[in-house]
């Protein structure tokens, strides 16, 4: 094992490449809110920028050069962590709702998602736990009601809040490790029985699921809300053609795209940069994604195999439930795209989990 070895040069690159066509992409999308009359656009700008990228670049500088072998120890308090602060967002004074969620954290005036951080911190315990009990993955007591303690305070916090595109994120990364453990198919099948029978529950009690689930299949029904985010972003798209308008030349994120910053940002690139454009972007993704599980094949044990996994899933799941959303293909969940939608906390989590992948790929 080479223990001052380079990080990987191709994964490095292809981050490089998703942070700063991000940047651009989102000083297109802030256009579109200027002339939309947002109120607070230059906080928005400012906490992305500054407090996403600035201290996101710096936190994958200090990750990629920590043993990744150090947050093994550590994964039990940073997941403790995680979730107090993931439930300190019902506490009136100090959580903040918007959009009929409560999501964030309002401290010294700077606003946080803490649900974030869970999902890094939900992918270093499960790491951890199922290396510990490697041994013992065939029997269900480790396996399966260990997955089930390890994801149970992150579903119980996330569909209160709610905000089930996280909790989806949560889940791909943990099961992730879960198979790469060498889950029995028995404990697989029992997990894949147990996911629709609890989303059908969730359905039943909790009309803003049932909500999603029908806009997914009949978007015409819901025109007003989520159903006009889709029209809206496949009208963008479309209009994009083979090679789009031209950067910075869209014409929906003026006026009729929601969130074109946010979680449509991946519409503003259909249709500013077309057909072209948009699988160039999809590539980058799978890349990352690829190249994340390339390193894992390599880690020297256990633990940086699956941490390795966990946060490629993380990444690539995240990044194609976006664009599956926007492209009408999946529910919208509102979460961001990877890299590239506005949001300081998701930039900041997302380029420190970067930073422990390369760190891992130091020791391949």
């Amino acid at each position: 094992m080479n223990k001052r070895g380079h990080i990987d040069k191709p994964l490095l690159t292809l981050i490089c490449i998703l942070v700063f066509g991000g940047f651009l992409i989102f000083g297109s999308a802030a256009f579109g809110m200027l002339a939309q009359g947002a109120q607070n656009i230059s906080s928005v700008i400012f906490n992305h920028l500054v407090l996403g990228i600035g201290l996101g670049i710096v936190a994958l500088i200090i990750t990629s050069r920590i043993d990744y072998r150090k947050w093994r120890k550590l994964a039990p308090f940073l997941f403790a962590l995680a979730i107090v602060a993931t439930a300190l967002v019902f506490v009136p004074q100090i959580g903040l709702e918007h959009g009929g969620g409560r999501r964030w954290l309002n401290l010294f005036g700077l606003s946080f998602q803490p649900s974030e951080a869970l999902k890094i911190g939900a992918i270093l315990v499960a790491a951890a736990y199922f290396t510990a009990i490697r041994p013992h993955i065939e029997s269900a007591r480790y396996s399966l009601l260990g997955l089930g303690a390890i994801l149970a305070l992150p579903v119980l916090l996330l569909v209160m809040q709610p905000d089930l595109g996280t909790l989806g994120i949560v889940v791909a990364g943990v099961l992730a490790i879960f198979l790469a453990a060498g889950a029995p198919w028995r404990h697989i099948i029992i997990v894949l029985l147990i996911a629709p029978t609890a989303l059908g529950v969730l359905a039943i009690n909790r009309p803003y699921v049932r909500d999603r689930i029908v806009t997914f299949f009949y978007p015409s029904q819901n025109q007003q809300d989520q159903g006009y985010q889709i029209r809206q972003s496949l009208i963008a798209i479309g209009s994009g053609g083979l090679a789009g308008r031209g950067f910075g030349q869209g014409i929906q994120k003026f006026r009729y795209l929601p969130e074109p910053m946010g979680d449509s940002i991946f519409a503003v690139v259909g249709e500013e940069l077309g057909f072209l454009g948009s699988i160039f972007i999809v590539l980058l993704f799978l890349l990352v994604a690829l190249r994340g599980f390339w390193v894992a094949a390599r880690a020297p044990d256990m633990f940086g195999a699956l941490l390795a996994i966990g946060i490629s899933a993380y990444i690539g799941s995240q990044a194609f439930i976006n664009i599956g959303a926007m492209l009408g293909v999946a529910p919208i969940t509102g979460i961001p795209l990877p890299f590239i939608s506005q949001g300081g906390s998701a930039m900041l989590i997302s380029l420190a989990s970067a930073g422990i992948l390369l760190n891992i790929s130091r020791h391949r």
